[in-house]
């Protein structure tokens, strides 16, 4: 089983493979690949950052999406990690892993955005639950999660379940920066790290069985979380 920083020197191989886009500079999202662009691990260039890879799913239908996040209930990766490690990310690009909540902190004040959470629940069908705006504070702020309103195959458990597992609005916490409204730390207790309230109706990034609402508590099987910036058009 491949340790953290052997995970990390994978992802930094992809390097290798990176479609790279014709038009000078880098994109700041995936949203700005060329036409014609598929699925797979790219370098972005947020605003005012050094290029970082990512993976972009792009379809005829749903355009680009940059995927800031992806596990399996089977993952190497242990999710049990310190602030400052999710701060810049972890994981394989290829496989599981965390952007980093700066950069995605830098991505989204880029433009508006919206996210979609991708769940494969316990009988492995995939459901979605779409969000219209999307963004997260700065590290001064907790990076807090704004949302807007939701749409899609999944229930809305980000925003629309009671104070004590609410996620809209909470700032991230991590074992080892407690910034959620319970008396005592979620993520130290129920692992992670995440916009945790008191405790949570959401659950992705974990090692094990992932929680999404009712649709599967404690048993999901897979997660994955993509932003893209608003179409106004």
């Amino acid at each position: 089983m491949p340790g953290l920083q052997e995970q990390q020197r994978e992802g930094l191989l992809c390097l290798l493979v990176l479609r790279v886009p014709s038009a000078p500079g880098w994109p700041k999202d995936c949203s700005e690949l060329p036409s014609g662009s598929s699925s797979g691990i790219y370098l972005i260039q947020p605003k005012g950052l050094q290029p970082i890879v990512v993976y972009c799913e792009i379809s005829r239908e749903d355009g680009a999406w940059t995927v800031i996040q992806r596990n399996q209930r089977d993952t190497p990766v242990t999710w049990d990690e310190s602030w400052s490690t999710y701060k810049y990310g972890f994981g394989n690009v290829r496989t599981e892993y965390w952007l980093g909540t700066e950069y995605i902190h830098q991505i989204t004040k880029q433009k508006v955005y919206q996210v979609r959470f991708v769940i494969w629940n316990a009988e492995n069908l995939m459901k979605y639950a779409d969000y219209n705006l999307f963004s997260l504070g700065d590290e001064s702020q907790g990076y807090q999660l704004r949302l807007g309103a939701h749409s899609g195959t999944a229930e809305d458990a980000m925003a629309s379940k009671g104070t004590t597992t609410m996620h809209d609005n909470m700032k991230f916490s991590a074992k080892d920066r407690d910034q959620d409204t319970w008396s005592s730390n979620c993520a130290a207790s129920y692992g992670g790290a995440w916009w945790y309230s008191a405790c949570y109706s959401v659950r992705l990034n974990f090692k094990g069985a992932m929680t999404w609402g009712s649709l599967c508590n404690g048993n999901c099987r897979a997660s994955a979380i993509l932003i893209k910036p608003v179409n106004h058009c």
